[in-house]
């Protein structure tokens, strides 16, 4: 079996525990980033944006942005042929002219993927991409409207990824149930959640349910392809009222629906959910329409991601959210679960 050098030597946390949104970055990862895309030391400053399955930071010279720069998480990928892969598409993607999506930058040896090696002598993988001006959507004060244009740009993924042939080496995971919930779940399990053996059984019967309807789900090329498989506002950039995707790094094979599970991460126990999930479903289905089915497997789906995602809380950082959001995850889920016990397609009756 071969190993990747990357998994074996990279820390277990790292500054993915310490480091504080706004900071700057440490020596070596600045001097990193410097050398591999040939930026001026001088003139070069790289502070935190963000972290969760990546440290995101933004990469300035003579304070001007220029790039954000990624550094993975240990072990959240196989090896640099997934990263490389990332950037080959969102590449296709950006040539098609389907979607606005940033560009990746080449290293001065002419890969996307550069190795930085800390001052304890561990390997971090760093992706840059180009500077993208405008606004998260996350932060706009009111997202609700701009649904129905994710849902419509969820399809246009979808239909690329339906008709772009990848390059040989290339290589994504998958999400499939397993890698949701299951044996082989990748951000932790919502079982480590504290619950009353009531709210524990409730959740369990919500994922028993879900799960059978996803285990009669087709994956013809239809039904199943490459997505972005995290499309929700803190991944898309809005700028005088258009969009552009970002964050690829979750991208990967798994029904196209779990696109509309994931476009409601985190929020589909608010009072607003239904209204964003119906105005997705309506954009989407102005490109690639939707059968009773299909809406079926959505909302099961969605049950499943609600679960996955507070599994995801147990292992990822509290600032990772805003905070109502990290609040609400616990009693939230457990709204959700009652919902979808009660109506299976509660999101979009």
């Amino acid at each position: 079996m071969t190993t990747n050098p990357i998994l074996d030597t990279a820390p277990a946390t790292g500054f993915f525990d310490d480091a504080a949104k706004g900071t700057s970055a440490p020596g070596w990862l600045v001097r990193g980033i410097v050398r591999s895309w040939g930026l001026d030391p001088a003139l070069t400053s790289v502070d935190l944006i963000t972290v969760s399955e990546n440290a995101t930071f933004l990469v300035a010279t003579g304070g001007i942005p220029v790039a954000v720069t990624r550094v993975a998480r240990p072990g959240y990928m196989a090896s640099s042929a997934e990263f490389e892969s990332e950037v080959a598409w969102v590449a296709a993607l950006g040539a098609s002219a389907l979607v606005r999506v940033p560009r990746g930058i080449p290293t001065v040896g002419g890969t996307y993927v550069a190795v930085v090696v800390d001052d304890e002598g561990a390997s971090w993988s760093c992706v840059s991409y180009s500077y993208v001006e405008g606004s998260i959507l996350e932060d706009v004060a009111e997202p609700v409207p701009y649904y129905r244009e994710i849902g419509r740009t969820t399809a246009h993924l979808h239909d690329h990824a339906g008709s772009w042939t990848p390059p040989r080496e290339f290589r994504r995971h998958s999400w499939t149930s397993a890698d949701m919930v299951g044996p082989t779940c990748r951000w932790g399990r919502w079982q480590d959640v504290s619950f009353t053996a009531a709210e524990r059984g409730l959740l369990e019967s919500a994922e028993r349910a879900a799960l059978a309807t996803i285990a009669d789900a087709p994956r013809t090329p239809t039904d199943w392809g490459l997505i972005h498989a995290d499309l929700r506002p803190s991944n898309l950039m809005i700028d005088d009222g258009v969009l552009t995707v970002i964050d690829f790094d979750d991208c990967g094979y798994s029904w196209y629906l779990y696109d509309f599970a994931s476009a409601l991460t985190f929020m589909e126990h608010v009072a607003d959910a239904p209204t964003m999930a119906k105005e997705w479903v309506e954009g989407y289905s102005e490109v690639r329409p939707l059968s009773r089915t299909d809406e079926q497997l959505a909302c099961a789906l969605s049950m499943v991601r609600r679960l996955q995602m507070l599994g995801w809380t147990t292992t990822h950082r509290e600032d990772a959210l805003p905070p109502a959001l990290w609040t609400a995850q616990k009693d939230g889920t457990l709204a959700v679960a009652e919902t979808f016990r009660r109506s299976p397609t509660w999101l979009i009756d």
